[in-house]
């Protein structure tokens, strides 16, 4: 592995971890949200977007650091 390939997987690693962090802050922002922790634009408008932000979270917690990995995969080598 070359310089250049390893500076490359260490920023995708941080990209991934990042997504996931990212999407965890999402979720607990949704859920404070959603408890009535801040007032955003007024109920019952601040529970929908806190819907509406948790889900993003969770897809973005769970399934996007999926999906980078596998574009980012290395190609098989024959």
């Amino acid at each position: 592995m070359t310089q250049a390939d390893d500076a490359l997987a260490r920023k995708r690693f941080f990209a991934i971890t990042l997504m996931r962090l990212m999407g965890a802050a999402f979720v607990m922002i949704g859920f404070i949200l959603i408890g009535g922790g801040f007032t955003f634009a007024g109920q019952p408008a601040d529970r929908w977007i806190g819907v509406a932000i948790v889900l993003v979270g969770a897809f973005d917690f769970a399934a996007m650091p999926l999906l980078l990995a596998r574009r980012w995969r290395s190609p098989k080598e024959l």
